[in-house]
């Protein structure tokens, strides 16, 4: 067995448009997304060569990219980080998203709804 390893990117947080409500896609919310991306290993421990790795840089600016196109669910906006991703980088194994919505309307106090996708 090859050996992987895992990047974490947490607490991207960003604001975006969002939402089933017109006024969420008017006015938008704040989010917070977090990436757990499992890719081989290769000889990126021997060699040091950043550009043998998955760039967390260019992750970034995916997701920062990708939360600017409005949905109606943080479902899709999860699942268009994860597919952005992964055509960024093939060799990823196995992208884990999770995309929340800080303060959400619902009527009452509640600090975050969130949603988690593996892919």
């Amino acid at each position: 067995m090859k050996p992987t390893y895992t990047i974490h990117l947490d607490g991207i947080y960003l604001r975006a448009y969002h939402g089933c409500y017109d006024l969420e896609q008017r006015v938008g919310n704040r989010f917070r997304v977090d990436m757990v991306i499992r890719t081989p290993l290769g000889d990126i421990h021997k060699s040091d060569d950043v550009t043998k790795a998955v760039n967390y840089l260019t992750v970034y600016e995916i997701v920062e990219r990708t939360m600017q196109i409005t949905q109606h669910t943080i479902e899709a906006a999860a699942a268009n980080i994860i597919e952005a991703v992964r055509e960024a980088f093939p060799e990823i194994i196995e992208v884990e998203c999770t995309v929340a919505k800080l303060a959400p309307p619902l009527g009452g106090k509640i600090d975050k709804v969130s949603v988690t996708l593996i892919g």
